[in-house]
């Protein structure tokens, strides 16, 4: 399935609310799985059914945290928090493993090395099939780092790997979703 693109927008998108009651992990993931299949067979119908299909936080933080999602290496423990169009993604990231021996003399990129808690802030949608990331914010350890900098890591340790992750993505979205939209404790899909 190519769903990779859609379930990066999804995870991106979804919120969290401390304050609702968590389902049992499992029946989390189970669900997440269902509501995937639904959108992979809807898109292969003449006429998909326009439907919305909605994601809770808590099936897409339950369907990451199960390892159904392939991460980069270094990358562990994602969970996401957010509001409406706006998210963050924490994580631990073990940047030796991330940067897979690759290395910079760069002292500003210094910063990147070792195991350490990362939080993503970014705006988010999906519209016209296209899905959109801005990343407004990323902070290691609680430390804000310039956008220069993360400009100049994303460039030289990540788009080697990944050529379309940016600070600003676009990407299509697949399965003929039209639109993402984040709203409370959940996230809307429409296919067209």
């Amino acid at each position: 399935m190519r769903a990779w693109p859609a379930l990066l927008l999804t995870t991106v998108l979804i919120q969290f609310n401390a304050a609702q009651t968590p389902p049992v992990a499992g029946s989390a993931v189970a669900s997440m799985e269902q509501k995937l299949q639904h959108i992979q067979s809807n898109a292969a119908l003449p006429q998909p059914d326009q439907s919305p299909t909605e994601f809770s936080e808590r099936e897409i933080n339950a369907y990451v945290a199960s390892g159904k999602v392939k991460l980069p290496p270094g990358v562990q423990s994602v969970r996401f928090a957010g509001q409406p169009g706006m998210v963050a993604g924490t994580a631990q990231v073990d940047f030796d493993k991330l940067k897979a021996g690759r290395s910079s003399y760069n002292p500003l990129l210094s910063i990147f090395s070792g195991v350490h808690e990362v939080v993503v802030a970014a705006h988010a949608h999906g519209v016209a099939r296209q899905g959109l990331v801005h990343v407004d914010s990323v902070t290691l350890d609680g430390m804000e780092i310039p956008r220069f900098v993360l400009q100049m890591f994303v460039e030289k340790f990540l788009q080697p790997k990944y050529p379309n992750i940016g600070l600003d993505s676009r990407f299509a979205l697949p399965d003929r979703i039209d639109t993402a939209t984040v709203g409370t404790q959940k996230l809307t899909l429409v296919q067209k």
